[in-house]
């Protein structure tokens, strides 16, 4: 299964794996699942780590450099995710969420989330 992770997620299974629930870490530990993560993750993370506000977030080209040595799979952010994300319901605020479920629903991938906010997108969305 193609796995796309929202930023906590992988945030947490990069530097604190024990605020993953058992089946995210299933998930992500089952060698037969590919592991994903956007630019927009990334980019999420070079915009709020020098904020200080919310110390889980590292350092993006860390984030990235570490994702990218554990096998993930960087998603670019095109176009069509672009118009997708714009196009969904009104039913979460933060825009870089909303380009994770828009790029999971395009690329056929299951976006994991510890978010219940997030799950309310439904198909292609996984709360874990």
């Amino acid at each position: 299964m193609n796995l796309l992770l929202d930023t906590h997620l992988l945030i947490w299974a990069a530097a604190a794996r024990e605020r993953l629930s058992p089946q995210a870490l299933d998930l992500i530990l089952d060698p037969s699942n590919s592991l994903h993560f956007s630019v927009a993750s990334v980019w999420e993370a070079a915009i709020k780590a020098p904020l200080g506000r919310d110390r889980s977030f590292p350092e993006a080209s860390v984030l990235r450099r570490g994702l990218l040595q554990n096998d993930y799979v960087e998603v670019p952010i095109t176009a069509p995710h672009a118009l997708a994300a714009g196009a969904l319901p009104p039913l979460h605020g933060d825009p870089f969420d909303r380009m994770l479920v828009a790029q999971a629903q395009i690329e056929g991938m299951v976006l994991l989330t510890a978010d219940t906010k997030l799950a309310v997108y439904g198909a292609g969305v996984r709360l874990v």
